[in-house]
């Protein structure tokens, strides 16, 4: 189970976008991530590399932790809003729950649960 220290430390990195040294910091060697109901994608390294990838694709994000953070015990749920602005001027605007199974200090299993419609761009403003 996180303290709530370690929650907030992790919640300050993502909101700062550090996204790929959160995975570095706070995901245990092998664990999960898993959107929606596609496949996992296991271990810490995939994780940090797939945050590079999204993040060499934007010119900007903004990451929002949406309080309050319910936690029991190992489990912990978060609500997030992320709003990017893509290479190419277009952006995104997602919301999401991220459902996390933490052991000790460190995410093992983490789920994301939002409409997949979210994730399609819309054009940049017309000039």
């Amino acid at each position: 189970m996180p303290t709530p220290d370690t929650l907030e430390r992790f919640i300050a990195m993502v909101e700062s976008n550090a996204h790929a040294q959160a995975c570095e910091a706070f995901y245990t060697e092998h664990s999960t991530m898993q959107e929606n109901q596609s496949p996992k994608r296991v271990g810490r390294d995939a994780h940090v590399a797939g945050e590079h990838k999204v993040m060499a694709r934007a010119r900007s994000v903004r990451s929002q932790c949406v309080r309050p953070v319910l936690m029991n015990g190992d489990h912990v749920v978060i609500r997030w809003i992320f709003d990017f602005e893509w290479l190419d001027g277009s952006t995104t605007h997602m919301e999401e729950l991220a459902w996390q199974r933490w052991e000790g200090e460190r995410i093992a299993e983490e789920t994301f649960f939002y409409d997949p419609a979210q994730r399609v761009p819309h054009p940049p403003p017309q000039a």
